[in-house]
């Protein structure tokens, strides 16, 4: 028997020790449980983390949810080359000016949350950044919770440290919910304007940020009040995006 040979099933019985106890003791069942839980906690996400690096994402829970609840789910991958570059400035413009350079919490964004809360009384705002709301789009549901926000934070983490920018960009690009089943870049494209992702204009571009924090209400295709002062502010934000290099991590 070879070195090799005796490490692999020295592992292997370890790891049938561990996970059925010694011979004649008890099922050890809290430790299964331990043992689950951290497999889901870390080795799973960062597999899954290290693949969907270079692998498009298949699906996302939320889809899968959308599809056993009998919802139309519309979906098709894109690579970055496949995206307008207008619509990465536009949501960096609308949702996360500072995506370069942050480690993917936005805290001087959270701090003035809340402040405008508690010295302005406004209604308390997420400050959520593209890789947080990355994070949620690829592993979790939209279901709320405290526990939902503290897995959100621990996958952003994770994903900060084994993705670049770039990656994290045309990933929520093409995961992000646009409303009514459409997901992503391209399905947003074809469904709104009836052209491709590489084809939106900076005015479309924008009006597909304008309308991400509730797509479900708010049309990118018929724009009401909001929508197109909205746009117009996004259109002058993707001008200042370029002037100020906001999205040099994706070049």
């Amino acid at each position: 028997m070879d070195g090799g040979e005796s490490i692999w099933l020295k592992t292997r019985a370890y790891a049938h020790r561990l996970w059925f106890g010694a011979p004649g003791a008890k099922t050890p069942w809290v430790r299964r449980v331990f043992l689950v839980l951290f497999f889901f906690a870390l080795p799973a996400p960062v597999l899954a983390l290290l693949v969907f690096r270079f692998v498009p994402i298949p699906f996302t829970p939320q889809m899968a949810l959308d599809l056993v609840t009998f919802n139309a789910v519309h979906y098709s991958w894109r690579s970055a080359d496949e995206i307008s570059p207008y619509l990465g400035r536009a949501v960096i413009g609308a949702e996360d000016q500072n995506f370069c350079t942050h480690n993917g919490f936005d805290f001087e964004e959270i701090e003035r949350a809340w402040r405008d809360y508690r010295v302005r009384h406004k209604p308390l705002r997420g400050a959520s950044t593209i890789s947080q709301q990355t994070a949620r789009e690829v592993f979790l549901t939209s279901w709320r919770s405290f526990i939902r926000k503290g897995a959100e934070a621990y996958l952003t983490v994770l994903m900060e440290a084994l993705w670049p920018k770039k990656r994290i960009m045309t990933v929520y690009l093409n995961v992000v919910d646009w409303g009514h089943g459409t997901y992503g870049a391209e399905a947003a494209a074809q469904h709104y304007f009836g052209v491709s992702a590489a084809s939106l204009s900076r005015d479309q571009a924008a009006r597909l940020a304008a309308v991400l924090p509730n797509p479900e209400k708010w049309k990118a295709d018929r724009p009401g009040r909001y929508v197109r002062k909205r746009t117009g502010t996004l259109v002058a934000r993707q001008g200042q995006v370029v002037r100020d290099a906001l999205d040099w991590c994706l070049k």
